[in-house]
């Protein structure tokens, strides 16, 4: 048993499990901006160009004696859910984008030039290892 709550503490003490945990909590935090930037300003803007704010959309399928006995497909409920996934989605692009850029620029070290690892044989104009002492190609001895 205490092998099991080890194993766990290790699995959990990992840094990428708690960096996920941290990113669903900013997340939630974060859909319910969205939610609200969506619910409260760009349906009733919307609701300007139509009759009503756009949660309130829906087409009635069966009329009931009572509202529970109504049966209504809430289109505008849905059409809110996209607008809201399509701004989540742009948002966490532009940010994606920009710790990309970030990363690059931080990133970026001045590559050091490659060693050459070979040489023009003077003779022959021949590309040859930089270690020779004689060309292979003309056998000419080469100056060290």
């Amino acid at each position: 048993m205490k092998k099991l709550f080890e194993e766990f503490k290790t699995f959990i003490s990992r840094g990428n499990v708690i960096d996920m945990a941290v990113g669903v909590i900013i997340g939630a935090a974060f859909k319910a901006i969205v939610d609200s930037l969506v619910a409260d300003i760009i349906s009733p803007l919307l609701g300007l160009f139509g009759t009503h704010n756009l949660d309130k959309m829906s087409v009635v399928l069966k009329q009931g004696a009572t509202p529970e006995q109504t049966v209504s497909l809430n289109y505008g409920n849905f059409i809110s859910a996209v607008l809201n996934f399509l701004i989540m989605a742009f948002i966490l692009f532009m940010i994606v984008k920009a710790f990309n850029k970030a990363h690059e620029k931080l990133d970026r070290h001045p590559a050091e030039p490659a060693a050459p690892t070979t040489k023009i044989c003077p003779y022959c104009k021949s590309e040859i290892d930089i270690n020779a002492t004689r060309c292979p190609h003309c056998t000419s001895q080469l100056d060290q």
